[in-house]
């Protein structure tokens, strides 16, 4: 529980590249995730070239951010394992993103969450800077580094939006 609180939104990264064992952690956390029927629709792209994180940051109204290194979170229904990733691969995928944010917490690394679906012109932006295919999904990207920020651990429950037994 305290990595689930301890996990916040970072936008501000230092200049120290993340190494390739970390990402490869964040991506098995990622792959570790809750799926309907175990469809796993998952695809990922690293993205740690300096010139393709500038290209993304500059399109990108709400990805403006320094990070080292960016995981774009993908569903291919082509290799999802059952029928029923057509539709939930939102859900499956960003239960992945969920595991990858809490996962590079417990590396302590940074991340935030640019999301991109539904947003047409944004998920085609994507499309075009990482060369994904059409018939490929774009749900969103994290950034990700060491933290140049911190942000106090938080729950955020409010009483008020919890109702037992009925509405």
């Amino acid at each position: 529980l305290d990595l689930i609180y301890k996990r916040r939104s970072i936008r501000a990264f230092q200049d120290r590249p993340v190494e390739k064992e970390n990402l490869t952690e964040l991506l098995k956390a990622g792959m570790a995730a809750p799926s309907a029927s175990n469809g796993q629709p998952w695809e990922f792209i690293v993205v740690t070239d300096p010139d393709r994180l500038t290209q993304l940051r500059e399109v990108l109204v709400h990805g403006k951010y320094n990070a080292p290194a960016a995981i774009a979170v993908l569903a291919n229904l082509s290799i999802a394992k059952k029928e029923s990733s057509t539709r939930f691969w939102v859900q499956d995928c960003s239960a992945a993103v969920e595991n990858i944010l809490i996962a590079a917490t417990g590396l302590g690394l940074g991340s935030v969450w640019i999301g991109a679906h539904p947003k047409e012109e944004v998920t085609k932006q994507i499309q075009d800077i990482l060369k994904i295919p059409a018939d490929i999904h774009v749900l969103s990207l994290i950034y990700v580094g060491y933290p140049a920020e911190e942000q106090p651990a938080r729950t955020q429950y409010e009483e008020i939006r919890v109702h037992w037994q009925k509405y």
